[in-house]
């Protein structure tokens, strides 16, 4: 059965037997209209709604891989804000016609610091601090002591490959207005197929430790 009927019947009665009048419409013209109709639906999700990426490179390995498909959640961040622990996908800020996927480890308010290999985070919610457990993380080598601090609309975000990502820590804090949403579903392959993949939270123990809650 076809999506639209290629025929228009009109159906008469009389005191005769029914008759009916078939008119046949061209095949070219059922095939336009479900391409117009295709075109309002898929755009419009496409914009406001989620869009497919394919991952490219190692900077998120082992959380992510090159090839993998994923659909990225464009409407969550329109209500509220990203959190700590976010897979997202966003405009690269030195090149907006390219697209990174990176780890939100900082949000707007907080301090930064990070020293051999730990990142801790000083914020009005804890003005002692904390230190991220970050089990995800596939390597990272200690660096010079490194310190930011994030004004409002400001994000800090890291590669979860440390030593292979070129993220915050070297062009600088991203701007709320260029993430275009979260990795909502990893599609492919199939042995993959994860919702929210990647993504963890925090809870803060005592001890001033952030560990991880995936």
């Amino acid at each position: 059965m076809s999506l639209f009927s290629n025929k228009e019947i009109t159906n008469e009665t009389s005191d005769q037997e029914n008759t009916e009048d078939m008119k046949t419409e061209h095949p070219l013209t059922e095939i336009v209209r479900f391409s117009i109709i295709a075109i309002l639906i898929v755009i419009p999700i496409r914009m406001f709604i989620a869009q497919p990426f394919i991952v490219s490179g190692a900077s998120m390995d082992n959380t992510f891989h090159s090839g993998q498909y994923l659909i990225v959640d464009q409407v969550t961040y329109l209500f509220e804000k990203p959190s700590r622990g976010d897979v997202i996908v966003f405009r690269y800020p030195k090149d907006p016609s390219k697209f990174f996927i990176k780890r939100v480890i900082g949000l707007p308010g907080d301090t930064l610091s990070i020293e051999n290999s730990r990142v801790t985070i000083v914020n009005e919610a804890n003005p002692d601090g904390f230190t991220l457990d970050e089990p995800y993380i596939k390597s990272m080598e200690p660096t010079s002591p490194f310190t930011e601090t994030l004004g409002e609309r400001e994000y800090f975000v890291m590669g979860d490959n440390r030593d292979q990502s070129s993220d915050s820590r070297s062009w600088g804090v991203l701007q709320e207005e260029r993430i275009v949403g979260r990795a909502l579903v990893r599609l492919f392959p199939p042995s993959a197929l994860d919702y929210l993949p990647g993504a963890t939270s925090y809870i803060y123990e005592k001890n001033q430790d952030a560990v991880t809650k995936n």
